[in-house]
């Protein structure tokens, strides 16, 4: 009978040691495309029937934790960044608002929430904002983005393609150049380093055939990649497709459907447009391509790095 009770006792204690959250790791804060979900103006099925105002789908952004140094980091600044916020604070961020938060471009849904530092809301002092040099000289020359840079409400730092930052003594992050509509920055991705486990962070992007490197080998390398999926495939939206160039989730398919369902499990779809079927609560064939070993980024999702 003693044996039994240890037994139990046993299993018990190595079950909830098991459940213990991982020191570093990845949150998902947001998954659509810039304008939001639903989109403004539409009355179309994907933002009326298929609306669920239960279903959290935020601007598309992640959170990097650190429980060790007690730090997190934010990848995206979106107009969602108060409800991201407290998300990540209330679940696992450090004392600080925000250790740092990484830009990719100057499109609205990646860089419009630093207004929220600013004096009319948090009234930041010197919440580290990384980004790439056209970045930082177009917050640095363009109102009121100069604003919060004059009242120390954020502290730009400089970044460098394929230059590796240090964020914690666990965790690196290393941005890239991509591809992109670069009307007022360049664009990039970031490849997050834990200490056991890596991530590609890649939103925004025209094509994979445009990148000078290989999305399929650059998938290979790491053990997450969050892709843009902003479009399921060609003639979604009424306009030339050729004007807002993003690589369609069956293109990407196809440069995976060779592949291992270990690797095509290390996909994560995200920045979802509102008419992507990707955000419909059922549909059949997202139910067959997550059959396949794809994921599809959703709000909350945890990874250990």
């Amino acid at each position: 009978m003693n044996k039994l009770i240890y037994l139990f006792l046993f299993l018990t204690f190595f079950s909830c040691v098991k459940q213990l959250p991982p020191d570093q790791f990845i949150t998902v804060l947001g998954n659509v495309q810039d304008a939001g979900y639903p989109h403004i103006g539409c009355e179309k099925f994907c933002c009326n029937e298929n609306f669920n105002s239960a279903t959290v789908n935020f601007v598309t952004s992640l959170g990097i934790t650190d429980l060790v140094d007690n730090k997190s980091f934010l990848l995206e600044a979106t107009p969602d960044i108060s409800m991201q916020l407290k998300f990540l604070k209330n679940n696992h961020s450090s004392s600080t608002i925000i250790d740092g938060v990484f830009i990719t471009h100057a499109h609205i849904g990646h860089y419009t929430g630093l207004m929220y530092f600013g004096r009319e809301a948090l009234g930041a002092y010197k919440v580290p904002i990384y980004v790439m040099p056209k970045m930082k000289l177009f917050l640095e020359s363009n109102s009121p983005w100069d604003q919060l840079i004059d009242l120390n409400n954020i502290q730009l730092s400089e970044i460098f393609h394929n230059k590796n930052i240090t964020i914690s003594n666990n965790l690196e992050i290393v941005p890239f150049t991509v591809p992109h509509r670069d009307e007022f920055s360049e664009t990039v991705g970031y490849k997050i380093i834990g200490p056991n486990k890596s991530a590609l962070f890649i939103p925004d992007i025209n094509k994979w055939n445009l990148w000078y490197k290989d999305i399929v080998e650059e998938v290979k390398d790491v053990d997450y990649a969050f892709l843009d999926a902003t479009f399921f495939k060609d003639g979604e939206v009424n306009r030339s497709m050729d004007e807002i160039p993003h690589p369609f989730i069956v293109e990407t398919l196809s440069l995976f459907k060779n592949e291992s369902k270990e690797v095509k499990n290390k996909i994560h779809f995200i920045h979802f447009n509102h008419t992507n079927i990707s955000l419909q609560h059922k549909n059949p064939v997202i139910d067959s391509i997550a059959k396949l070993g794809y994921n599809f980024a959703r709000f909350g999702d945890q990874l250990s790095l």
